[in-house]
């Protein structure tokens, strides 16, 4: 008995760390990404469980808000860091938007995980250059600390017809699994079986 008791205390957790594109916005709690990827895991024979501490609207300085008492809740082995899109979004400075970010990867790897940083893209509305210099701050970022990147996840499914729903902003059910399998293909070669 005590060893079960031993086992399920030490099941590797992944941190998801993001805004609404992890919450699942506008989406059945199951049918979010997050979601999907516990059950890939499980289907793939890892024990991993999924954390989401994922809000909607959340910022890079949200996010370090809210960090702390997450590593501490979940202990988790990987985070999972998906925020930046809404600081693009509203035109914030992205020196800020890249100190908040490497503080995310430190206060993380300090926590004894290793980090992967999902990329984002937004609109061209604020020119060229800001958004070439939002896009490049997340490799820029986990060069600088130490982290993985997931490639852009929604790339797949821009400009595919019924993708988006009606706010053209949030994916819909239907493209989840897509995403998933983005993050999967850069998040699988960190994950060991136990």
């Amino acid at each position: 008995m005590a060893r079960a008791e031993t086992s399920a205390a030490v099941i590797p957790t992944i941190l998801v760390l993001g805004d609404s594109l992890s919450a699942g916005y506008g989406l059945d709690a199951q049918s979010g990404w997050v979601s999907l990827l516990q059950n890939k895991l499980k289907a793939e024979g890892f024990a991993h469980r999924v954390a989401n501490a994922s809000l909607s609207g959340d910022t890079t300085s949200g996010g370090l808000a809210r960090l702390p008492a997450a590593l501490d809740r979940n202990k988790p082995q990987i985070v999972l860091i998906e925020l930046g899109g809404n600081d693009g979004l509203r035109g914030l400075p992205l020196k800020a938007m890249r100190d908040n970010l490497g503080r995310l990867v430190e206060l993380s790897k300090a926590a004894g995980a290793q980090v992967m940083l999902l990329e984002m893209m937004i609109p061209p509305n604020y020119g060229a250059a800001y958004t070439k210099g939002f896009t490049d701050s997340f490799r820029q970022v986990a060069d600088a600390h130490g982290a993985g990147v997931v490639p852009f996840f929604l790339a797949s499914i821009v400009g595919q017809p019924g993708a988006f729903q009606d706010d053209g902003i949030h994916p819909t059910a239907g493209s989840q699994p897509a995403m998933t399998d983005a993050v999967w293909r850069s998040l699988q070669p960190l994950l060991t079986k136990g």
